[in-house]
């Protein structure tokens, strides 16, 4: 409500008059009488400013934000700091408002932030062709096995069970449209069972598709299942967390065909779910099939740099027999936000914030692990997300948890059934050792109240409380704890 643009009475008429129009009711002429509506909008009255915004404000606190709480939830979103310089930046009204850049004479800026991307991407996963972006990262999965179809022609998709949820979901809709049956690898110990891939594949799978690090916090190897899919001609895709590729080998080392990934942890908030974009990489065989528009570097006939839409494969803009994708659009504001991010950490900062992730998340796991009830649901490695058994029922945990002012994971039963005791728990840069401490005094106190034998509804005990101010010297959160929170399920319906 900061930003309005008012219209007197002179500019309507300018403008009526600059378009042939005598008033605006004219504008309305083409709909059909029987159509319109006859008499006034059933609304309220008016309120002043003022009076909207209050209600607005009372709207907004009925939802319980990242910054209200101590979060460890994830699965896929992460509550990670996002410089100033990324809102300064995509605030800006040449990034802000533009339509896609046709006209590259008026458009170098964004073309430029676009290419700047792509080039970013591509040395973050180690694959030569990056495009601008697509929409996010379960319909880039899609997306990514659609290419494989359209590279072999082959009717079967394999995907591990440890592909985020929404991505197999996302995939299972896609494919049903390009004629591709999808199929289930289960896990071993929290990782692909490479034994049950090798006995699925065969000459009639099309493509192989692996998450790093997969749903479950845990590091796969991506080589093994990429020389796998190889060894029977299928392609090797793999959905990658872009942030962790600061300390993990990019899939591209191991030979992957295809690497797409969720951007959102690149300088963009968790925004209720959304918008954020979608990374989409791979091979140089690829670049005519991939989706989405590809940002390309030139020289005017001033032999100055300059940059271009070189590849859309939209049939908007080719043969629609040669049309690989129906989609063109680059969440280009949303990557420029991920550009800056990753320019703004350089590449020494970006190693850095890996391995502090790989730390704190190292010392959370072993400090709830130590919690009597708490014992961790698979040994592989991880980066910045683990999952954890609760001998306690997880949903009324998390409830417990969040009348403390703590968001303790996500609820892996919702997805996972034989994981109905699963609970899943996320570190970013903005969660310290204050911050884990208090998370497991909290849990040994859910847990005491709701284990074996204990009623959801039993009272709590007594809870320690530590001093903000401790917090921030540690590099807390100083999340508030509120008193009579809503439940974990109802805040995040709100949401």
């Amino acid at each position: 409500m900061t930003r309005y643009t008012g219209i007197t009475p002179e500019d309507l008429e300018i403008m009526l008059a600059t378009i042939g129009v005598g008033s605006v009711e004219e504008l309305f002429d083409s709909i059909p009488a029987g159509v319109r509506l006859r008499r006034p909008i059933g609304l309220p009255p008016g309120e002043p400013e003022q009076a909207v915004y209050a209600e607005l404000r009372r709207l907004a606190e009925r939802n319980v934000s990242a910054e209200d709480e101590i979060t460890f939830l994830g699965a896929g979103m992460y509550d990670h700091y996002v410089p100033a310089i990324v809102d300064m930046l995509m605030s800006r009204s040449e990034f802000l408002t533009p339509y896609t850049p046709y006209q590259p004479e008026v458009s170098q800026g964004g073309l430029q932030v676009m290419f700047e991307y792509q080039t970013a991407i591509s040395e973050l996963t180690g694959l030569p062709v990056s495009n601008a972006s697509v929409y996010e990262g379960p319909s880039a999965v899609g997306a990514a096995a659609y290419l494989a179809k359209l590279a072999n022609r082959r009717p079967r998709a394999l995907v591990s069970r440890g592909v985020h949820p929404d991505s197999r979901a996302t995939l299972a809709t896609l494919a049903a449209g390009y004629g591709t049956t999808v199929e289930e690898i289960g896990l071993d110990d929290g990782v692909t069972d490479l034994d049950a891939l090798r006995e699925a594949l065969g000459g009639d799978v099309s493509a192989v598709i692996v998450q790093q690090p997969n749903f479950l916090g845990a590091v796969e190897d991506v080589a093994a299942v990429a020389a796998a899919a190889h060894e029977h001609g299928a392609q090797a895709i793999c959905a990658a967390d872009p942030l962790t590729l600061g300390v993990l080998r990019p899939p591209g080392d191991f030979g992957v065909d295809v690497a797409v990934g969720e951007g959102q942890p690149l300088g963009n908030r968790l925004d209720y779910g959304g918008p954020s974009f979608g990374v989409f990489c791979a091979t140089e065989e690829h670049i005519r099939r991939m989706p989405g528009r590809i940002a390309g570097e030139t020289t005017d006939v001033d032999g100055r740099r300059g940059f271009v839409l070189t590849l859309q494969t939209r049939e908007q803009h080719i043969r629609r027999e040669k049309a690989t994708h129906n989609i063109c659009t680059a969440q280009a504001l949303n990557a420029l936000g991920g550009m800056v991010h990753l320019a703004w950490l350089g590449k020494r900062g970006f190693v850095e914030l890996g391995e502090l992730l790989v730390r704190r998340t190292a010392y959370a796991r072993e400090r709830l692990a130590q919690v009597d009830g708490i014992e961790t649901l698979h040994d592989a490695p991880v980066v910045r997300e683990f999952a954890i058994r609760v001998e306690a029922p997880v949903p009324q945990v998390l409830d417990r948890l969040a009348e403390q002012g703590i968001g303790g994971g996500y609820p892996l039963g919702r997805d996972y059934p034989e994981h109905e005791d699963g609970l899943l728990v996320a570190l970013t840069e903005r969660r310290s050792r204050v911050d884990v401490d208090r998370f497991a005094e909290q849990l040994v106190m859910a847990r005491h109240d709701l284990g074996p034998g204990r009623r959801a509804d039993a009272p709590l005990q007594a809870r320690g409380s530590l001093d903000v101010g401790e917090q921030e010297r540690d590099g807390g959160s100083g999340g508030k704890a509120h008193g009579a929170r809503q439940s974990w399920q109802s805040r995040r319906a709100i949401a």
